[in-house]
């Protein structure tokens, strides 16, 4: 099995920066990408950042220029910097990653979330 571990969430005020961390573990053989979505209060899950294996990344149009994502391989763990956050940024923010079992079987799984608040 896999797990994704999620850190990094708290209170900040607007304006402020947080980095979120992800970590993957358990029965992996390789992981083909890393991302993060978010959910607010009485909204869907929407999509906010991904990053593949070779490094290419993609954004929520929204957040682009406000949110960097990164990857660290050798640890199977993804990052999410936040800058410049506004309180319409308040989520619970998830991690997802589609691995390659060790047995060879795709999934995608997904962290326990971790929640961020904007103060204003």
């Amino acid at each position: 099995q896999v797990q994704l571990v999620e850190s990094g969430g708290g209170l900040v005020q607007a304006g402020g920066s947080l980095r979120l961390s992800c970590a993957a573990s358990g029965s992996i053989f390789s992981i083909n990408y890393m991302g993060w979505y978010r959910q607010a209060p009485g909204k869907q899950r929407e999509f906010v950042a991904r990053i593949i294996g070779g490094g290419t990344t993609n954004y929520a149009d929204s957040l682009k220029g406000r949110f960097t994502i990164s990857r660290d391989n050798a640890k199977n763990t993804v990052y999410l910097q936040m800058s410049s956050l506004k309180p319409e940024d308040t989520a619970a923010y998830y991690c997802n990653a589609e691995v390659i079992a060790t047995s060879r079987a795709l999934a995608i799984f997904w962290g326990q979330g971790t929640q961020v608040t904007v103060s204003s």
